[in-house]
């Protein structure tokens, strides 16, 4: 299926990600490490999964993998209906800018650029593709509208011509958030989010993206090795040797932004795996 042409929006409760039967390994190393050994999952669209594991697990390659910016050796990823790994490099490159949000450890956010810029990028791009998604182009009345919205949203109101050396990690990371945000993909994929952060700003980052899930039904995957962090979710896979080994289900995510969820459940859990 091409990507110019995407196919209707995935119903929430649906699945939004389909992986079936992913590999991949690592030539480089002597021998080859095999880092994806076969994984096939669902999540559905409006749910919030966490991805535990010991480093070196595979569980940042499945997160680029169904992301669509690791190609596996074999296997499958449909995100929101369109085979990633079927498209060429431009309409997976297309798909990814118009329909996934990605957030790293490191903020990667431009120095040169202010908060506002940083989070107008992924819509300017779209702007100045021969090929946007749907075929339309917009306006730029309406990127700074939706930029000063997501940027309100995610309470950095008065800091758009702030540049990132002039705000905190914490600030930085949500200006990050907000630029994977602003094009409202289908799929936000975070990777190690709070790695930088200090405790409280970790926990008012994952408040954000708990609220993010229950008020406008965000589909959000996490990568994470901390449990008081994967405990947001409300369904973590657990990782080890490149396989799923586990699935733990919370009985649910926090209620409002200030509660903090108890990873007790989960620890007990990882501890009877031996991980």
């Amino acid at each position: 299926m091409s990507v110019a042409t995407p196919p209707p929006p995935t119903a929430v409760g649906a699945d939004l990600i389909e992986a079936d039967g992913l590999v991949k390994t690592y030539r480089i190393s002597r021998p080859p490490r095999d880092v994806l050994r076969g994984i096939s999952l669902r999540v559905k669209n409006g749910e919030f999964v966490a991805i535990m594991g010991a480093s070196g697990s595979g569980k940042s390659t499945l997160l680029y993998t169904l992301g669509g910016l690791e190609p596996p050796d074999a296997g499958t990823v449909r995100i929101d209906g369109v085979d990633l790994f079927s498209t060429s490099d431009s309409q997976r490159s297309q798909f990814r800018r118009d329909r996934i949000g990605f957030v790293f450890q490191t903020y990667n956010l431009i120095p040169s650029m202010t908060a506002a810029e940083n989070v107008a990028l992924p819509l300017r791009l779209r702007n100045e593709s021969s090929l946007p998604l749907g075929g339309n182009r917009i306006r730029r009345r309406d990127v700074d509208d939706r930029v000063r919205a997501v940027m309100n949203q995610l309470n950095l109101h008065g800091l758009q011509g702030h540049g990132p050396d002039q705000i905190s990690g914490g600030e930085q990371q949500r200006v990050a958030i907000a630029r994977a945000l602003v094009a409202a993909p289908a799929l936000l994929l975070a990777d190690e989010p709070t790695g930088n952060l200090d405790w409280t700003t970790s926990h008012e980052l994952m408040s954000l993206l708990s609220r993010l899930v229950r008020t406008d039904r965000q589909t959000t995957v996490v990568v994470t090795h901390e449990a008081s962090i994967a405990a947001y979710a409300e369904r973590v896979l657990i990782m080890s040797d490149g396989q799923i080994v586990d699935e733990v289900r919370l009985s649910h995510m926090p209620a409002t932004d200030e509660a903090i969820p108890d990873p007790a459940p989960l620890v007990a859990r990882l501890r009877a795996l031996g991980l």
